[in-house]
C-alpha cells in the first residue's frame, strides 16, 4: 500500500493505491473517488458490541467501509469533511489516542477501539472523545488547519487547547481541566485544556471547530415566531 497526500495544507487528499487483494478500512463519509478495480463492503468492524461501542462513546460511524482492490490492486482517495490537512501515522505495534473525528483510514492490521483506561476522564469534557488507534500499520488522521507536531521530552509539561487536540502518545501522562475565560468550548462558559506530560509525540490542529462554530452561532439569522 501507498499513501500519497496532495494539496497540503489547507485542502489535503489522501491518494491511496492498493496492492492486488489489498484491503484498507475507511470512515463512513471519507471516500472521495476509487477506480473500478475496487470493491466495497459495509460492515460491522470488530463485531456488533465493539462497532456500537465506537459509534456512542466514540462518536464515529457505526459501520466501516473496507475497500479491497482486484487482481491487478487499485487506487482510493479520500478527504476529510472540513478543510485541513492530514497525516500518516505508522504505528508499528504503538498506540495512540486520536481525537473522535480525525480518524480517517487504515490498514487491515490498525484496530480502532474505545476501551482504554483514561476514558472516562475524556468522555466527562463536553465534545473531548479519544479513540484508541493501535496495531500495525499505517492509519490517515485529518485536522481542521495544519497539523503542528511536538515531541516532548520525559517529564516535559505542555497544555493544549482540547479544541485543537488531534493526537497523542498513548502511555503520556495526562490531565482535563477548565480555564476560566477561555471560551472555545460550545456548551460551557469556561474552556478545556488537557496537561500533557513526556516522552511522547502530540499532534495538534491550528483550528478548533469548536472555536469556529462559537463565532458563526451568534452571527447566524434568528428566526422570529410571528404570532397569529
Amino acid at each position: 500500500m501507498n499513501i500519497d497526500l496532495k494539496y497540503r495544507p489547507s485542502y489535503t487528499l489522501g491518494i491511496i493505491t492498493l496492492d492486488p487483494d489489498e484491503e484498507i478500512q475507511v470512515e463512513s463519509g471519507s471516500m472521495v473517488s476509487m477506480s473500478s478495480e475496487v470493491a466495497i463492503e459495509t460492515k460491522a468492524r470488530g463485531g456488533l458490541l465493539k462497532s456500537l461501542g465506537r459509534a456512542v462513546l466514540g462518536g464515529e460511524s457505526f459501520f466501516q467501509n473496507t475497500y479491497r482492490a482486484g487482481s491487478n490492486g487499485g487506487e482510493i482517495t479520500v478527504a476529510p469533511a472540513l478543510p485541513g490537512d492530514m497525516q500518516i501515522l505508522d504505528l508499528n505495534g504503538n498506540s495512540m489516542m486520536v481525537q473522535s473525528g480525525s480518524y480517517v483510514a487504515s490498514e487491515d492490521g490498525v484496530d480502532v477501539d474505545t476501551k482504554w483506561g483514561g476514558a472516562k476522564t475524556f468522555f466527562a469534557s463536553e465534545g473531548l472523545i479519544m479513540l484508541r488507534v493501535f496495531g500495525q500499520g499505517k492509519a490517515i488522521l485529518s485536522s481542521y488547519g495544519a497539523i503542528h507536531e511536538l515531541d516532548l521530552a520525559a517529564g516535559e509539561r505542555y497544555t493544549v487547547d482540547t479544541g485543537h487536540l488531534v493526537a497523542f502518545t498513548e502511555n503520556m501522562g495526562f490531565k482535563v481541566r477548565s480555564v476560566g475565560g477561555l471560551k472555545s468550548t460550545l456548551f460551557s462558559g469556561e474552556g478545556l485544556v488537557v496537561d500533557l506530560t513526556g516522552p511522547g509525540k502530540v499532534l495538534l490542529q491550528t483550528r478548533s471547530t469548536d472555536a469556529f462554530l462559537s463565532w458563526l452561532l451568534p452571527k447566524l439569522p434568528k428566526e422570529h415566531n410571528s404570532s397569529h
